[in-house]
């Protein structure tokens, strides 16, 4: 039975059964990691982004399509993590901005709308690679062009054929993929999001819409919920203005391009007599003169946002802000989080390798610190786009040092000296974290190949920034293959963290050994609790 329109309602019944299949897939999807380390966490950090973004969407009392889609955007954009979880919300803010002047969209809308998902997450990423999850929306968006059908199911049908054929080919295009038997594993997330929406697209039902709008499954946010209550503290436009604009051949183009530069939020809707306008903006004077340059203006409305969420959150007094600038890092471990917080970070939000927050989790440390300018140590490379999110959605001043690991962002935060400035303390922390050396020492979950390494499962494998060098089964002589590698000369700081799983008296015998072999170096041994690594190196 062929579909030729759909509208808000059923876009939630399709968010929902992408949720659904990804939550039954998403372990699948963190397993497909070139490195054979127990880190995969792209399955888990796309359905944890898509679950944000069907959450707020179900909040949206309507069936208009286009009110539904920037309703989910947003929540996929606060709710964002990892890289694969950016990337992801920068596709569906393409998507929403395409059609969100639409009450109902077309196949040809849908089109449209993934081939800008796919142009604003190439944007994202600083260097974009082909192979992966990139490759795999885009070629989804071509074969959604190329049908040129007007039956939604069977242009999400190519769409899903054009992602399927391109995931297949990633290996081809990334060699890494190749030698380790794997397809990208954010373009495998994404071809199972595309085909959830072509299950629950195919199997429409008012029964089943009315299953999705009640959420039975996946609860809507409360009123409280702690992503809202962020959204709220970093309104960038404070006036929500409505009005119904009349007038003769309204140019309803013309019209939203003289308004899109004055706020964000813009619906422009109706007809040639008649448009509905929403915009929130900073000066809705500016929004109401350009709309009477095209008609009269009727039913007007212009509400102050701040004070509205003022007014819903709890009243702690005046904001002030106490400290010069404030500093949020992310930790993993009970010994790296208090390490942290001795070195002055204000708060440490738990996140590594195996749990990315969320742009929204970021957002809400930095609206907690008294202060009106925030660094933010992400401390992963794949934090490390979540956390540049922030900057646009915060009031405060926001700067993100690109710090790719625990000691990089350690010793960013021992520069700090109290009579330093906010633009002092970045230039030492950016300084600092280029003359850091990481390495990390964890088990293979998997018989692998990589380089070569012929890697047996169990064995112990040595990734140094960020590339796997060594593997072997003895944990000290694996240290110390790592340890030449990384060592040039004498004088160097040597500085092991100790895993959750791995004793301090343990790792001090080891550093015992150690100091033996590389003598004119210095060995010290933290209690680092972290989950994963047996060990994280710095060398300084």
């Amino acid at each position: 039975m062929a579909v030729y329109s759909f509208d808000g309602n059923d876009l939630k019944l399709i968010l929902r059964g992408s949720v659904e299949l990804l939550e039954q897939s998403r372990e699948h999807i963190d397993s497909l990691n070139v490195f054979p380390v127990p880190d995969g966490d792209t399955g888990s950090n796309m359905y944890q982004t898509l679950t944000a973004a069907l959450k707020e969407a179900q909040l949206q009392e309507t069936d208009h399509i286009g009110m539904v889609a920037e309703a989910a955007a947003r929540g996929a954009l606060v709710g964002a993590r990892g890289n694969s979880g950016v990337i992801l919300s920068q596709i569906m803010q393409g998507f929403a901005q395409t059609i969100s002047t639409k009450e109902t969209a077309t196949a040809p809308d849908i089109a449209a709308a993934m081939d800008n998902g796919s142009q604003m997450a190439y944007r994202a990423v600083m260097s974009p690679v082909e192979g992966t999850i990139l490759t795999v929306v885009k070629k989804s968006a071509e074969g959604a062009a190329s049908r040129r059908s007007v039956d939604l199911l069977r242009t999400m049908a190519a769409a899903f054929k054009g992602a399927f054929n391109a995931l297949e080919k990633t290996p081809d295009l990334l060699p890494e993929l190749k030698q380790a038997g794997v397809v990208d594993a954010g373009g495998q997330g994404f071809v199972t999001i595309l085909e959830g929406a072509r299950r629950a697209l195919k199997s429409a039902s008012p029964a089943a819409k009315w299953s999705a709008m009640a959420g039975d499954k996946i609860n809507a946010l409360p009123a409280s919920s702690p992503v809202n209550h962020d959204v709220a503290q970093s309104i960038k436009f404070a006036y929500c203005t409505e009005l119904i604009l009349k007038g003769g051949s309204l140019q309803q183009e013309t019209i939203k391009k003289s308004l899109t530069p004055l706020g964000d939020c813009l619906m422009v809707v109706g007809g040639d007599d008649l448009l509905k306008i929403h915009i929130h903006s900073n000066h809705p004077g500016l929004v109401l003169e350009s709309c009477l340059k095209h008609g009269t203006l009727h039913d007007l409305k212009i509400n102050n946002m701040v004070e509205q969420n003022k007014k819903a959150l709890p009243d702690n007094g005046p904001v002030s802000f106490s400290k010069t600038f404030g500093i949020v890092s992310v930790g993993a471990g009970a010994g790296i989080t208090s390490i942290m917080k001795s070195l002055g970070a204000d708060i440490v939000i738990a996140g590594g390798q195996t749990l990315n927050p969320s742009t929204g989790e970021i957002l809400k440390a930095a609206s907690g610190i008294p202060a009106e300018k925030i660094i933010i140590l992400p401390n992963n490379k794949n934090i490390i786009l979540s956390a540049g999110q922030v900057r646009a959605m915060s009031t405060k001043e926001i700067t993100v040092i690109p710090s790719k690991s625990i000691p990089q962002g350690i010793s960013a935060l021992l520069t700090l000296n109290t009579e330093d400035n906010y633009d002092t303390a970045i230039k030492k922390m950016e300084e600092a974290i280029s003359s850091v050396r990481t390495a990390e020492i964890t088990r293979a979950i998997r018989d692998s190949a990589y380089g070569n390494l012929n890697i047996k499962k169990d064995e112990y494998i040595g990734i140094i920034e960020g590339d796997l060098m060594t593997s072997g089964p003895i944990l000290a002589t694996l240290l110390e293959e790592t340890l030449k590698l990384m060592v040039e000369g004498d004088g160097r700081l040597v500085t092991l963290y100790c895993g959750e799983s791995m004793p301090k008296e343990s790792v001090e015998k080891l550093t015992k050994k150690m100091r033996e072999n590389f003598i004119g170096n210095e060995f010290e041994v933290q209690e680092g609790g972290q989950p994963v690594y047996d060990l994280i190196i710095s060398l300084e």
